[in-house]
């Protein structure tokens, strides 16, 4: 008779958390996404490694923020929309829509755009890449469930390692790196209040926390896999936000240094390939086409989650198209749009790209608000509910946030200058 094999606690916790992990990380690593990486380009081809303290500020905002959409998710069933509809009506509900599918739509054009302008950077035409990357994207998506597009989307996330190893290709001074993520510094001028609202607008994104929410909530897990849920939350914010400090990195330590700023990630991925080697610019532009196909996974994908949550439609991905016709209809519908709008010759796509993440920081505030109430329902999340510190900490943010557009407001339209 054969022994039963009895395996080790550590690996039965590690098979537990390899079960969970998936949300968390799928939706960091998605916020490195080619509005992102051409923000973190901009920022350190233009400050230097100045941003790394800020993205050191934005890590743990992002770990709060995105434990308590986890949390309210393993708690309740339950994605974001479909709770703020219960608990604040048809009106907020409306409104909290039409802001996420504008800021959305902008930003799924711009993933499109980075899938193209990766494409054109290994000599592929853009009107090839682009439609048929997204109708890739959307028949891999109609025809799995969520186990199976949890694993496609992982795997996606890994090509972040790219900048990685990109950084240890040029290698930069480590000392400095280090002594600017430690010393904040901060300008009060209006091209570095909108590069930090857009660096806050690509990190802590409300599709982000519709996402995670909703994520949790299709893959079915419970209160007593919230351990491993909040480890997966904050290993992939701390991952994510790892990687944009990567892609700071290298811009800063190629461009800054010799004054060359840029304004996208394709202009990054080109010149860094005289300062830095072609291997730098093959990397660099790998990671940007991964990150784009990652996000034009998850984005689309967060909007149709919250719209069906919120008017009450069929939704999930382990639903047939005959089930969930709205679901699937929306989530083709913005990525045709997305993939026409890129297709007009000569549209300012960068533009689009700043608009997109300006937006998602205006709305973040509001969303922030309401995802606060909700998590300091005890009716609604019993002993569950935030804690004083996680009020703080979110809290802090939101007025952070807040003030940041408020004075972006007065530099920008009002010409008030401090």
């Amino acid at each position: 008779m054969l022994k039963k094999v009895q395996v080790p606690l550590w690996m039965k916790k590690i098979g537990i958390y390899l079960a969970v992990v998936g949300p968390g990380l799928i939706t960091a690593s998605a916020d490195n996404d080619a509005p992102g990486i051409a923000t973190y380009s901009m920022a350190g081809s233009t400050y230097g490694y100045q941003f790394l303290s800020i993205i050191l500020i934005v890590t743990i905002g992002e770990i709060v923020v995105q434990e308590i959409a986890a949390r309210m998710g393993v708690v309740t069933g339950k994605g974001t929309a479909d709770l703020i509809r219960e608990r604040f009506g048809v009106r907020v509900t409306a409104f909290a829509m039409l802001s996420l599918i504008v800021a959305n739509l902008g930003t799924t054009v711009a993933q499109i755009a980075g899938i193209a302008a990766s494409a054109e950077l290994f000599g592929i035409s853009r009107y090839i890449a682009a439609p048929l990357a997204a109708l890739l994207v959307s028949l891999a998506v109609m025809r799995g469930s969520y186990k199976h597009i949890e694993k496609f989307l992982l795997v996606l996330a890994l090509s972040a390692i790219s900048y990685i190893i990109t950084v240890i290709l040029i290698k930069p001074p480590w000392g400095e790196v280090l002594q600017a993520t430690l010393t904040p510094k901060f300008e009060l001028e209006p091209a570095f209040i909108l590069a930090v609202l857009a660096t806050i607008g690509t990190t802590i994104t409300p599709w982000g926390v519709f996402y995670m929410q909703a994520s949790v909530a299709d893959k079915g897990l419970s209160i007593k896999d919230y351990r491993y849920t909040k480890l997966d939350v904050s290993f992939g914010a701390a991952w994510g936000n790892i990687v944009s400090a990567f892609i700071i990195i290298s811009t800063a330590a190629t461009l800054y240094v010799v004054g060359i700023s840029v304004e996208n990630a394709e202009q990054a991925a080109m010149v860094l390939a005289p300062l830095a080697g072609n291997a730098a610019r093959v990397l660099f532009s790998a990671g940007l086409l991964g990150a784009s196909l990652l996000a034009l996974s998850v984005l689309p994908l967060s909007t149709t989650y919250a719209f069906c949550e919120a008017f009450g439609f069929e939704r999930g991905l382990n639903r047939r198209f005959q089930e969930a016709p709205v679901f699937y209809g929306i989530y083709s519908g913005i990525i045709a749009v997305s993939v026409l709008i890129v297709m007009i010759p000569g549209i300012p796509l960068f533009p689009i790209m700043w608009l997109s993440q300006t937006l998602n920081a205006v709305f973040l505030p509001v969303l922030l608000v309401l995802v606060l109430k909700l998590s300091n329902n005890e009716q609604l999340m019993g002993n569950w509910k935030n804690k004083r510190f996680q009020n703080i900490l979110a809290g802090g943010l939101t007025v952070f946030i807040s003030l940041v557009t408020v004075a972006l407001l007065l530099t920008s339209i009002m010409g008030w200058t401090p």
